[in-house]
């Protein structure tokens, strides 16, 4: 097979029977809500970060750059660590609760990482809320990545577990979605509280987070444990096989619990879930693993997340107006998650992956050269240029949604198998968390160092990310998540590390 051919697995003799039923979607659409707390936090910490009474009160050196220092570059103005510090430090806590959260979930299950995870996060949203000092506010922030770090550990291999085989593309791409509307709500949110005389519009803008958090943590208690979690935790397999059942609406799941039954046999035997994970045979899965989370973060996707308001202010946009640009951005990134959930399962992760990396990197090109030409060290650029920028950050976020964002999330999620799964989700989220980090607590310097140049870092490594897929990212749509390992068996050049798909394997 020649090289960058992704190999699409004829699967039609694994596929289970069953279908979507109500139970499976009620579940997800409850579980996915920890997608909603993901994106809420996104999207507030951007927006109240250029909220004047919120910098003069935490952060008065770059209120006074902002208003006062006419000679400091457009670009430099919000070069602040103490800044980034705020946005960054829930990615650090969120790194270190991954890792806890992978023995719960191993342990207990995944219902209890999503329960904790709500719970945390709903602390944090108080103490952030009603912070008098940056101290107070950044404590808060670490709790609410304690709780972002269980929840994205646990909610999308709740989902990939749950759903149908066929199904399980949209349903897991509904986390990036849920992640999308949290993302949206908080824009609209710090676009009405900007506007609210005396100041304090943002500590409503912060405290609002335990809304959803609320909803997750009530909604956990009541969530069904998966399938996959019942048979790993227990020697009975009874309750699986009601469980089973029910998620699948049908009596006949004798091919699916079998091989649920086959997968706790071989996860028995392993005791140190992330020692196991170096060896060769899972290989590709830990490349995947530490490759698409890192590809996921350099997009330059929380370039916008995080600092779109900031980053409109810096072209010349005022308070509000930049606000409101980010709302645009946050309806048009939904828009195209939601089309990637109806999409993903017919035309297959592959095919959407080279099609957003292609989109995003054209928008990256022409928004960084527009800055070069138009926008200088001091005074903005004009209205028609404003405009134009702002469109294209649209398409590049159209882009993002429709691939990295919740292929992402999808792909490890689907790829582990029982025995490795909570242990490799836990590495997606601490890579995710890592260079999440990375990139929030440098960006402001980058932006004041590389000016429009940060455009083009960016887009190189979309190139990079998108020629990775091709080579060595197999298609794994239609596949049962348990019997994935045929992709690899399979594929031109993981194949060559796992060995070739045995008569035994494919005759399973």
């Amino acid at each position: 097979m020649a090289a960058g051919v992704g190999l699409s697995v004829s699967s039609e003799d694994a596929q289970y029977n069953g279908k979507m039923t109500l139970f499976v979607v009620l579940s997800c659409i409850m579980a996915a809500m920890g997608g909603v707390i993901f994106g809420y936090d996104i999207g507030i910490s951007g927006g109240v970060t250029s909220m004047e009474p919120f910098l003069k009160k935490f952060f008065p050196e770059v209120y006074r750059k902002m208003k006062e220092d006419t000679k400091i570059s457009n670009y430099c103005k919000f070069d602040s660590q103490l800044l980034t510090s705020f946005t960054s430090s829930l990615y650090v806590a969120g790194l270190f609760a991954s890792f806890f959260a992978s023995m719960i979930t191993r342990a207990f299950g995944r219902k209890p990482s999503i329960l904790l995870g709500g719970a945390a996060f709903l602390a944090g949203a108080a103490l952030g809320g009603a912070a008098f000092d940056v101290y107070m506010l950044i404590i808060g922030r670490v709790l609410l990545g304690v709780g972002v770090g269980f929840a994205n550990q646990s909610v999308p291999l709740y989902l990939s577990e749950m759903a149908p085989p066929r199904h399980r593309g949209a349903i897991n791409n509904g986390f990036q979605f849920s992640v999308g509307i949290g993302a949206l709500c908080a824009n609209l949110i710090n676009y009405g509280t900007e506007k609210i005389k005396g100041g304090w519009g943002w500590r409503i803008s912060l405290a609002m987070a335990a809304v959803p958090a609320s909803v997750l943590t009530l909604g956990a208690i009541f969530l069904p444990e998966t399938p996959n979690s019942l048979i790993q935790r227990s020697n009975g397999y009874e309750r699986a096989e009601v469980m089973l059942k029910r998620v699948r609406g049908t009596d006949d799941v004798l091919a699916e619990l079998d091989d649920l039954i086959k997968a706790k046999e071989i996860s028995e035997n392993i005791k140190h879930p992330f020692r196991n994970i170096i060896q060769r045979n899972y290989r590709p899965q830990l490349v995947m693993a530490i490759a698409i989370p890192f590809f996921q973060q350099v997009t330059g996707i929380n370039v916008i997340a995080f600092y779109a308001p900031i980053l409109f202010r810096t072209i010349g946009l005022g308070e509000s107006a930049s606000l409101l640009s980010a709302v645009v951005t946050g309806v048009v990134g939904t828009g195209s998650t939601f089309i990637s959930m109806l999409v993903v399962d017919r035309v297959g992760r592959r095919a959407l992956f080279m099609f957003g990396g292609a989109q995003m990197f054209v928008s990256q090109i022409l928004v960084g050269g527009i800055m070069a030409a138009q926008l200088g060290d001091h005074g903005g650029i004009g209205k028609g240029y404003a405009i134009v920028v702002l469109i294209l950050i649209c398409i590049y976020v159209a882009g993002f949604g429709l691939s990295w964002g919740p292929l992402g999330w999808l792909v490890p999620s689907e790829i582990f198998p029982l025995e490795i799964r909570s242990a490799g989700q836990s590495i997606v989220v601490a890579v995710s968390f890592l260079f999440t980090f990375i990139v929030a607590q440098t960006f402001l310097a980058m932006l004041c160092h590389f000016k429009s140049g940060i455009f083009f870092f960016f887009g190189g490594w979309v190139v990079v990310m998108t020629g990775f897929v091709y080579l060595l990212l197999p298609e794994t749509k239609n596949m049962p998540i348990e019997k994935m390992d045929r992709v690899w068996r399979e594929h031109w050049f993981w194949r060559k590390i796992v060995g070739q798909v045995s008569q035994s394997k494919l005759e399973l």
